[in-house]
């Protein structure tokens, strides 16, 4: 397979990885069981930090993508900046466009969504990550951490910094705010996601993403 041909394959697998990723955010917002570690890590900073949420957010953003320019820069690339740019306005209108009627869901069917959503974004996140033209700047961390550092398996590396995320945000919370409102940051998708994102990826990535990648010219 020549080299141009297996560009526009990393291309639009690179592209489709992040507009799956928002799709599933959107689907995993309007499911209301809990944000992910790391949005569970941003909210507990914003309760001690005098600042906006929006502002928290960016700075966690830029000190991670420093980190990667400093250990790692392969990791940053088309995927990183859409990411980082563009990935909220897609949520944003993917929620409009499909969930915006889901006000009030039963427990069966936030459930049932929340799980539709975890197996996209994990499939999504497998996606980029196989293109290798750049991952989300907290994605590249649990990266840089295995095949750098070789500090373990992916899997169980993913396992850790999301858990290290969610303890963090929630410690946060808790000596600034106190118990209330805790749901604001940690919930059911939160502990689900922080333990089964990173085998689920892996998962992926061994029995379907690379495979389909793979499949007509040699992994290098």
């Amino acid at each position: 397979m020549n080299t141009k041909k297996i560009f526009i394959r990393r291309l639009w697998m690179s592209v489709a990885g992040v507009i799956l990723t928002a799709l599933a955010v959107a689907m995993f917002k309007t499911a209301a069981l809990g944000v992910d570690p790391f949005q569970s890590f941003v909210s507990g900073m914003d309760a001690v930090l005098p600042l906006s949420y929006g502002t928290v957010y960016s700075a966690l953003c830029v000190i991670l993508l420093c980190f990667s320019l400093i250990c790692d820069r392969h990791y940053l690339g088309l995927a990183t900046f859409i990411n980082l740019f563009l990935l909220g306005y897609m949520v944003e209108f993917f929620q409009k466009l499909f969930f915006s009627g889901m006000t009030e869901l039963s427990l069966v069917g936030q459930i049932v969504l929340f799980a539709g959503a975890f197996i996209l974004l994990c499939f999504s996140a497998s996606l980029y990550i196989t293109a290798d033209l750049g991952v989300s700047a907290y994605d590249a961390v649990a990266l840089i951490l295995t095949n750098k550092f070789h500090l373990g398996k992916f899997k169980f590396v993913r396992i850790s910094t999301d858990v290290v995320c969610v303890v963090v945000g929630v410690s946060c919370y808790v000596i600034s705010s106190g118990t209330k409102g805790l749901g604001t940051v940690v919930g059911v998708a939160t502990i689900v996601t922080a333990f089964g994102m990173g085998p689920f990826i892996d998962w992926f990535n061994r029995k379907l993403v690379e495979p389909f990648f793979y499949r007509d010219h040699e992994r290098t």
